[in-house]
């Protein structure tokens, strides 16, 4: 019995599950670093990116739903270990004063993750024809790269939020790029 030839449309498929599980867990994780966060413009982030993610996942929905095909959610290895990692160092530094700037990472990890995924899916709905779908998940990436900017603004600022607060405790941080005296 003769194997069935994979074909674009089937990994077009098959990544559209992957990234509809990976959203419906970034959603959750949103949330959770929403509660954790301290700095209160990254909690506010987290929470109005979760909002969007959920519009997200509808937005998938279509896209299953212009396929012809149900909404199902394939496991993402990739995002469970990156809201693993998440999960770790909320663990590791959660009290510390470096706990925002770790979690303004991790969610930088999975909008890179999305915008790979979408980027990847949207170019694939174009040679494919699917016009509509490609239009809903170029509306997504675009969201997903608006949100990687706003947290990387907001991460420059945290990061030096941090790096002085640690300066008070420890003395001032070596220069990069210095060179080390001699004793």
């Amino acid at each position: 019995m003769a194997t069935k030839q994979k074909t674009l449309q089937d990994a077009f498929y098959e990544t559209l599950k992957d990234v509809y599980y990976a959203e419906k867990q970034s959603v959750r994780a949103l949330k959770k670093s929403a509660k954790a966060a301290g700095h209160e413009e990254l909690k506010q982030a987290f929470e109005t990116h979760a909002e969007e993610s959920a519009n997200q996942v509808e937005r998938l929905q279509q896209v299953f739903e212009l396929l012809g095909k149900p909404a199902r959610a394939k496991t993402c290895e990739a995002m469970q270990g990156l809201t693993s990692e998440m999960e770790e160092d909320l663990e590791d530094f959660g009290e510390s004063p470096a706990a925002d700037a770790v979690l303004a990472a991790c969610a930088q990890a999975m909008e890179h993750y999305e915008i790979a995924r979408y980027g990847t899916l949207k170019t694939w709905a174009a040679q494919l024809g699917y016009d509509e779908a490609a239009k809903l998940l170029d509306e997504t990436l675009q969201e997903e790269k608006k949100t990687d900017q706003l947290l990387t603004k907001i991460a420059e600022r945290i990061n030096v939020e941090g790096s002085e607060a640690s300066e008070e405790e420890t003395g001032p941080a070596p220069k990069r790029g210095a060179k080390a005296k001699a004793a």
